[in-house]
C-alpha cells in the first residue's frame, strides 16, 4: 500500500465517531479512502450515517496529525499492514461487516491456509481443560489448521504452546499495540509464536491493554476463524462473548462439556444446553463439521445439461459454484455480490431444484 493511502486509512481509523462499519460505508460510497478527505461536505452528508457531528470529526486535522505520527512509526519499524480491500486480508474476516479496516501484523503468517480455528476459554484453566486442549491439538495436527487465540493466561497460552509443539501455525490476536506485551510473563513465548505464525492487532503501537480492547479484539478471533472452540468457561467470561460473536457471524461454535459441579465447565455446559455450541469430544467432530475430511476432486467435473430453468441470478450462483467448487454461504455472497439475506432463500430454492447440494460446515456445492 502506498504511503498516502496508508495515511488516509490511519486517519479514518482514528477519527472519533467513525467505527469500522461506517468507515467501510464511506470508502464504498466515495470509491477510495483518500477521496473521503477530498470530497465536498455536501456529498458526504448524503451518505447514510454521516451527520453534522461525524462530518466535523472527519474534517478535524487532529486525527491527521496523530495518523502522521503512527505512519512514521510503521515505516521506521517495518510494520506490516493488512487492509480489508486487499488480497492479503483474511477472507473469513473480510466477510464480517464490523471487521477492522486495517490491522498490523508480525511474524510468518500464511492466511492462504483456509483451515483456521480459534481456541479460547478461561484464564483459570484446570488440569482437565489442559489435558483436553493438548490432546485435541495433537489429533488435529494431521489436518494442519491455523490455531488462533488471544495470548492470555490459561486456555489461550495453552493453545498456542500446544500448536507449536505439534508444528501448527498459531496466531495471537492482541488487545494492545506492538510496543508492549500482555501479560508480560508471556514475553518468553513471543519468538516461538513469531516463528510458527505471528501476531496481529488493530491497535496502534502505544495503545494499552484496556478492558474494552479485549472485548473488541474478540470479534477478530471469532471472525477470522471457521469455528470457535470453548475449552473451559465459568458462567460469565470473555470466551462466552467470543462464542456469541461467532454465532452472530454464522460460524461454527464448539464447547467441551464438563461435570455440572465444575465451576469452569458451567459456561460450556450452558452453551451446549442452549444449542449455542456443538458438543466437542474429539478432533473428528471438528473435521466432520467443517468438511475437512472430504476428499478433494481429482478429475475435472463435466457440466451436466440442465433440464430445469434457472433465473439469471440462480444461473450466476450455479456457474460460480461449478467453477470454484464448494463454498461457504458468506463466501458465495461476497464473491457473487448478493446480500446474505437474499442468497439464503435462493440457495434453498436451488437445492429443491436439485442443482446444488448442502454440505457439512455451511458449505454448498454444484451438482
Amino acid at each position: 500500500m502506498k504511503k498516502e493511502k496508508l495515511l488516509a486509512v490511519l486517519r479514518l481509523q482514528k477519527t472519533p465517531s467513525v467505527g469500522d462499519i461506517l468507515a467501510k460505508k464511506l470508502i464504498v460510497a466515495t470509491g477510495d479512502v483518500e477521496q473521503i478527505f477530498q470530497e465536498k461536505s455536501k456529498v458526504l452528508q448524503k451518505i447514510n450515517g454521516i451527520g453534522t457531528h461525524v462530518l466535523r470529526q472527519l474534517l478535524n486535522k487532529k486525527s491527521l496529525e496523530i495518523a502522521e505520527i503512527e505512519l512514521e512509526y510503521i515505516l521506521e519499524n517495518n510494520i506490516e499492514t493488512a487492509y480489508f480491500l486487499e488480497d492479503d486480508y483474511p477472507k473469513n474476516l473480510q466477510q464480517c461487516i464490523d471487521g477492522p479496516i486495517l490491522f498490523f501484523k508480525d511474524g510468518t503468517i500464511n492466511f492462504k491456509n483456509e483451515r483456521i480455528i480459534s481456541i479460547v476459554g478461561t484464564r483459570n484453566m484446570t488440569s482437565y481443560g489442559r489435558v483436553f486442549c493438548e490432546s485435541l491439538l495433537a489429533d488435529l495436527a494431521e489436518y494442519n489448521p491455523i490455531i488462533v487465540s488471544g495470548f492470555a493466561y490459561g486456555v489461550d497460552i495453552c493453545a498456542h504452546k500446544a500448536a507449536i509443539k505439534n508444528n501448527l501455525q498459531t496466531l495471537a490476536v492482541l488487545a494492545h499495540g506492538f510496543d508492549e506485551i500482555y501479560p508480560k510473563i508471556h514475553k518468553q513465548y513471543m519468538h516461538q509464536v513469531c516463528e510458527n505464525g505471528g501476531f496481529i492487532t488493530e491497535f496502534w503501537h502505544d495503545d494499552h491493554p484496556l478492558r474494552e480492547h479485549f472485548l473488541k479484539r474478540n470479534r477478530i478471533i471469532a471472525g477470522i476463524s471457521q469455528a470457535t472452540i470453548i475449552i473451559e468457561s465459568a458462567e460469565k467470561g470473555g470466551s462466552l462473548v467470543t462464542a456469541d460473536i461467532a454465532n452472530s457471524y454464522s460460524r461454527e461454535v464448539f464447547a467441551v462439556a464438563g461435570r455440572n459441579t465444575d465451576r469452569y465447565s458451567t459456561g460450556c455446559n450452558q452453551l451446549i444446553k442452549n444449542n449455542q455450541a456443538a458438543l466437542l469430544t474429539s478432533a473428528e467432530d471438528i473435521a466432520k463439521m467443517l468438511n475437512w475430511d472430504l476428499e478433494p476432486k481429482t478429475s475435472t467435473p463435466k457440466q451436466h445439461e440442465l433440464f430445469i430453468e434457472l433465473n439469471e441470478i440462480e444461473q450466476k450462483i450455479y456457474d460460480h459454484l461449478f467453477k470454484t467448487g464448494k463454498k461457504v454461504l458468506d463466501a458465495i455472497a461476497l464473491e457473487c455480490r448478493i446480500p446474505v439475506y437474499k442468497l439464503a432463500p435462493m440457495l434453498l430454492q436451488m437445492e429443491l431444484k436439485g442443482v446444488i447440494k448442502p454440505l457439512p460446515g455451511k458449505l454448498f456445492e454444484a451438482v
